[in-house]
């Protein structure tokens, strides 16, 4: 445990995928010192699984002596009563919102479970991110650079950058299609766009990382090899960035961002449209 921090038991607890709770729970736990032992409990749609939680979060605290944390996002009041009755200290991140809106729209709300996240609210948004998905996977790490016309997004850099993890992320969360190409060893000779993605470089960006970082990650998948060389890293590096620089791609240093905060900044830069589901 770190000097000055607690230690603390957290909850996240829905009716639904229990993301939003997890979500906000980590932005506001992030603003505290603390140790955390979290555990996220989706899908508490009936009183008996209710009663389960509540008996998992009333079993921490006594094996503690410290009132767990729990975040919760429940819309029905007699499964809510439930997890409300329990020895944690509860925070509704969804009565945090409800009720101001409530207030200001002066309409009552009608609790609907599922309503966010139901595929029947709107089926086609639903399908155009199960195709951004399987378009985005169809063009992870250069297995194919055809059908580029239909790609939202073009992403370059050497391997192990981060491109995989952000495509998908930006077609599992946004419905984006994106395409990744690795540049490689054999590439570094003779370094040029290939002709492709020539036609697209307005959807084109680059993802680049320090040599440090690289090392470290490569050297995780292949342990004292040539590819995970700091000579190999920082040589494959120079020789990406100016191409990128040279053919004017816009690109990132990825080394300090998470998948969330690359993506973000490739959707600004993009200016591609932010939707969510």
């Amino acid at each position: 445990m770190e000097s000055g921090s607690e230690y603390r038991d957290v909850f996240y607890v829905s009716d639904g995928t229990a993301i939003t709770s997890e979500t906000l729970g980590h932005v506001v736990l992030g603003q505290f010192p603390l140790q955390i032992s979290q555990t996220t409990l989706p899908f508490v749609e009936s009183e008996a699984r209710a009663e389960h939680v509540k008996n998992l979060i009333d079993q921490k605290y006594q094996q503690s002596g410290q009132r767990p944390l729990v975040f919760f996002s429940i819309v029905l009041p007699e499964v809510k009563a439930i997890i409300e009755q329990s020895e944690g200290l509860l925070y509704d991140v969804l009565n945090a919102l409800v009720e101001p809106l409530k207030r200001d729209l002066g309409l009552e709300p009608s609790p609907q479970l599922h309503r966010s996240h139901s595929i029947e609210k709107d089926l086609a948004s639903y399908q155009n991110r199960i195709a951004a998905v399987e378009y985005t996977l169809a063009h992870d790490d250069g297995v194919s650079l055809s059908n580029l016309e239909q790609a939202d997004i073009i992403l370059l850099g050497v391997s192990r950058c981060g491109k995989t993890p952000t495509s998908l992320y930006l077609a599992m969360q946004f419905g984006i299609r994106a395409v990744n190409y690795p540049f490689i060893e054999d590439d570094m000779t003779k370094l040029t766009l290939p002709k492709e993605i020539e036609p697209y470089r307005f959807k084109t960006f680059g993802l680049t990382i320090d040599s440090e970082r690289l090392m470290a990650i490569r050297h995780e998948r292949y342990a004292d090899s040539e590819y995970a060389s700091q000579q190999q890293c920082e040589k494959e590096l120079n020789r990406v960035e100016s191409l990128f620089r040279r053919e004017a791609i816009p690109y990132l240093n990825t080394t300090t961002l998470s998948v969330e905060e690359i993506s973000t900044r490739l959707l600004e830069l993009s200016g591609l449209k932010r939707s969510m589901w």
